[in-house]
């Protein structure tokens, strides 16, 4: 599961950067105020999130064994596929409904974090 994290994470990364330079670019002027904020922060959670899945990948290779790691992991990807995906339509597209969406990848990451929390309190003393 760490090298299919790992490679979540740079994969995400890589458009997280992307999309943070396609909307510093190409959205000015296009966007107003509001939905250029939705945006940013759709971009800022995507590459926050992706560093942190690539920290619980690097874990994984560690502590192959540890079942929360994996569980973060998992909640760390589809969290940012839902939170700051349906920030991103919501921002280009101007679908409303999409902000009702949005908490449960809020969610999820806030899984990722607790998870990660409970996993790395168990892990034994190096």
């Amino acid at each position: 599961m760490g090298r299919l994290f790992i490679m979540l994470a740079a994969s995400s990364g890589l458009l997280a950067v992307a999309f943070g330079a396609f909307g510093a670019h190409a959205l000015k002027g296009r966007l107003d105020n509001y939905a250029l904020g939705v945006y940013q922060t759709a971009v800022d959670y995507h590459i926050t999130h992706s560093l942190a899945l690539l920290a619980v990948g690097l874990m994984c290779l560690w502590y192959p064994q540890a079942s929360l790691l994996r569980l973060s992991g998992i909640a760390f990807a589809v969290g940012i596929l839902i939170f700051s995906g349906t920030l991103y339509v919501l921002a280009l597209s101007g679908l409303k409904w999409l902000g009702a969406v949005t908490p449960l990848g809020g969610l999820a990451l806030m899984l990722g974090w607790g998870a990660l929390a409970v996993a790395a309190w168990r892990l034994p003393a190096q």
